[in-house]
């Protein structure tokens, strides 16, 4: 019988999966909640497959699959989360995950999935996992993502294409995937040259050189803009991000990039021309789903809890209670303790009483159950702002930036975070970057484009 040990920090779902796998794969299942106990359990006992949930508290999944394979560890893996990040996925699958699925879908349709996952992982085991394999993962994850992404092989091949990048192309998937020598430069630069995708590896200055403008590298990402000018003398500006691709041994085998045609944002500040193309759709914040299943298993934000939550936030925001507010959010979170909008209310709280060490952590753990809801990620670069400025400490700033820049992605008309980033690479000494994201926030406000995040207490309360 296959051994099976299931990692995630939701009592529920450890439950569900362990009922449908030994009930209807004929699997002997384990379970852990945590990522630091599953690391004492591996050390002791093997497993034929592990189920594993990216976004854990204290020690990620995808930390807990570096510190697996750094030990020689080859079990088969499969991503199993209710985040389709698709950046976070791909550094997974770089350090050897062999499979990935969303929560969320149809639960019997989503558990035979992913029996029939664990048993095609390790059934490969032996032989190890192909590029070919690599590559159909990647397509099936980029297939999620809501950004206009593709995906080349080391040869410059196009192995992924997904539908936003056809509507932002104009492009069909069919046509593109399979061709190479910088075809897929043609939508964009009108002409065949490198772009970011392939210079992922390159240093900052052989990017600029290519005349890109870094703005981040985080694990190997890099993100960065540039401009093109089209046949008729128009001016485009583009966002793009990319990142490296490894096989299971750590060999490249490719990589994943993003665009976004940020030229109507920018307006006249950095193209000196009226905008032409349409403007830029703002995505929604993705939340945490959890599977629908009858009798509401996961249904644990009780009434109780969004009582006191509701309590908290009339005494700190309408009255300025900030105390008296935090004892009403740990109350909600004593019944319920991943309630994101708890805990960013509560740091919120913290911030406002200038204990912003308390604020930071308060964030951190709303942006870990949420990593990409504008509202948490935007106020968690706030707090690291004030504290890296206060401290003089860069790498508090640096973290900073990569929130503001996040929150630039989610949605790129939010003025107020690219002026927080210019604040941020101005501290470190950037000035020229600082400039520019600057320029872009005036140009967003002066189009009138400017939109921020509701905020949850409002939808909530």
């Amino acid at each position: 019988m296959v051994s099976v040990l299931v990692i995630d920090d939701e009592q529920d779902i450890l439950e569900l999966v362990q009922h449908f796998l030994e009930r209807f794969g004929d699997m002997k299942v384990e379970t852990s909640h945590s990522t630091k106990e599953a690391l004492g359990i591996v050390t002791k006992k093997e497993y034929d497959a592990i189920v594993l949930d990216c976004f854990m508290p204290e020690l990620t999944g995808i930390d807990f699959l570096k510190i697996l394979r750094a030990k020689g560890d080859t079990t088969p893996v499969i991503i199993f989360t209710g985040v389709g990040r698709e950046n976070s996925v791909i550094e997974a699958i770089n350090y050897g995950a062999d499979f990935f699925l969303k929560k969320g879908d149809d639960p019997k349709t989503q558990f035979r999935m992913l029996a029939h996952m664990i048993r095609q992982a390790i059934d490969r085991r032996s032989v190890g996992r192909s590029i070919g394999t690599s590559q159909r993962i990647i397509s099936d994850v980029i297939s999620f993502s809501p950004e206009a992404m593709f995906a080349i092989d080391r040869e410059g091949i196009v192995v992924a294409w997904n539908r936003p990048m056809e509507e932002l192309s104009g492009i069909a998937c069919d046509a593109m995937v399979g061709k190479g020598d910088h075809e897929y430069s043609m939508p964009f630069f009108g002409m065949k040259v490198p772009m970011l995708i392939d210079l992922v590896l390159a240093s900052d200055a052989d990017l600029s050189a290519q005349n890109y403008t870094v703005i981040s590298r985080e694990k190997g990402a890099v993100i960065a803009w540039t401009k093109s000018v089209t046949p008729e003398g128009t001016e485009r500006i583009f966002w793009m991000r990319a990142k490296p691709i490894y096989d299971g041994k750590g060999g490249f085998i490719g990589a994943a990039g993003s665009v976004r045609d940020i030229t109507d944002l920018a307006g006249e500040t950095l193209k000196g021309i009226s905008p032409r193309p349409p403007e830029i759709p703002v995505h929604e914040p993705v939340h945490e789903e959890k599977v629908p299943v009858p009798g509401g298993v996961f249904d644990r934000i009780t009434g109780k809890a969004k009582s006191a939550y509701k309590q908290g936030v009339r005494l700190y925001y309408r009255e300025g209670k900030y105390e008296e507010g935090i004892q009403y959010f740990d109350r909600a979170l004593e019944v319920d303790p991943n309630l994101a909008y708890v805990w960013n209310d509560r740091g919120l709280c913290f911030k406002s009483m200038g204990k912003f060490e308390e604020a930071q952590k308060c964030f951190e753990r709303a942006v870990e159950l949420v990593p990409r809801d504008e509202e948490y990620v935007y106020d968690y670069g706030e707090v690291l702002e004030i504290l890296g400025i206060m401290r003089r400490d860069n790498k508090i700033l640096e973290n900073a930036i990569r929130n503001f820049v996040l929150v630039t992605e989610i949605n790129p008309n939010n003025a107020n975070a690219w002026n927080h980033l210019g604040v941020c690479i101005k501290e470190i000494g950037r000035d020229e970057e600082s400039r520019q994201a600057f320029e872009l926030a005036r140009g967003i406000i002066r189009a009138k484009k400017d939109r921020m995040f509701q905020h949850k207490r409002e939808s909530i309360t």
